[in-house]
């Protein structure tokens, strides 16, 4: 039996992990559970998995959580650590840049890591990677990393990886995209995610995001992608002979984090199989509608901080359109600029990693919040 430790219980990928530890609680036992905010949900869960190490980031929800339940309770960056000592596998599933210190913590302590925070590892890719050297492991929970990772067993190399990409909401929109609200752009076709998440696909940001991600967990810059409406194909991988391996499925969530959880084996659960023939579309990106894919591979090119600049003027500029400050369109230009107007450096350690993210997003999120 595995122990398992999620941190982010209460969002989408937390909740539809605690999913699939419901369906196989002979497999899986959870030992310690963090949210952000949610107390009443956390003791809900605390309850119904006997778990009693809890964390929860909110220091104003944390005397709501002591008087809902007895445990060994944690508070503020301790509910991103300490819940995971006595786990052999941390879900890491919130979001934003707070996750580095919980994926950082659990390599560390040789854990492996079911990864579903995209920002620890394109901010912090190199810093991240050099902690394997203890032991730990990272297993991507992604559906395109996921997918990648699944036709890559039992080969020993590949030429290169071709991710999929929905297209968003507005691949085939035809309207003014600086007239985008917040409601329409949160809409994924076929993906029910959270909102910051929902916003970089609708910039394709999202897909930028994972290529420098796939640099990270494959070791390689032959990263390409195509727009797949129908996210059925998830990611592709070509090898030198020509042959090309794709992993195929309903879009669920669920696939990936139990591959994670369940690997090396694909764990019986409840699906939907696949009905053949369907009629399957890939189409060519449009980087000229939605540029954000090409400046996420210029940062890999350019190295240094470049990926945790990227990263950290998306997420304030995702929240200044989410906050209404600025047009959906001005989200990848602000990117750009800062992408083209940070002073460049190395990155050699994770305080690095977190006093450019902190200064990029506070510099962009002053300078527009008063519009």
């Amino acid at each position: 039996m595995k122990n398992i430790a999620v941190i982010g219980c209460t969002g989408s990928i937390g909740r539809q992990t605690l999913d699939i530890v419901r369906y196989n609680p002979d497999k899986y036992k959870i030992t310690g559970l963090s949210c952000g905010t949610h107390a009443q949900e956390l003791a809900a869960l605390s309850r119904e998995f006997s778990c009693k190490k809890l964390g929860i980031a909110s220091a104003d929800k944390y005397a709501e959580l002591k008087s809902l339940v007895d445990g060994e309770l944690f508070c503020g960056d301790d509910a991103l650590t300490a819940v995971i000592d006595g786990a052999d596998t941390v879900v890491v599933a919130v979001v934003g840049m707070i996750g580095l210190k919980a994926v950082l913590y659990a390599l560390k302590n040789g854990k492996t890591v079911a990864l579903a925070n995209k920002e620890s590892l394109v901010a912090g890719g190199g810093i991240v990677t050099q902690q394997l050297k203890h032991g730990g492991k990272i297993y991507p929970v992604d559906s395109e990393h996921s997918a990648v990772w699944q036709c890559l067993q039992g080969e020993n190399d590949f030429k290169r990886i071709i991710l999929t990409a929905s297209g968003g909401p507005f691949y085939f929109f035809d309207g003014d995209l600086s007239a985008v609200t917040p409601e329409q752009a949160v809409k994924h076709p076929n993906w029910s995610m959270g909102k910051k998440i929902s916003v970089d696909s609708a910039t394709m940001m999202n897909k930028g995001l994972e290529i420098i991600e796939a640099r990270w967990l494959f070791n390689t810059t032959d990263i390409d992608y195509v727009i797949h409406p129908e996210s059925i194909v998830h990611s592709m991988v070509e090898f030198c002979d020509g042959s090309v391996k794709a992993q195929a499925s309903f879009p669920d969530m669920r696939l990936p984090i139990q591959y994670a959880l369940s690997y090396p084996e694909h764990a019986e659960r409840d699906y939907t199989p696949l009905s053949l023939p369907m009629s399957l579309r890939f189409l060519p990106p449009d980087e000229n509608k939605f540029p954000a894919p090409k400046l996420a591979k210029q940062a890999i090119i350019s190295g240094g901080n470049s990926a945790a600049v990227l990263n950290a003027a998306n997420e304030a500029a995702v929240k200044l359109f989410l906050d209404g400050k600025i047009p959906f369109t001005d989200i990848v230009r602000i990117v750009e600029h800062a992408l083209n107007t940070e002073p460049k450096c190395e990155l050699k350690t994770a305080d690095d990693v977190f006093g450019t993210h902190n200064s990029v997003y506070n510099k962009i999120y002053c300078k527009y919040r008063g519009v």
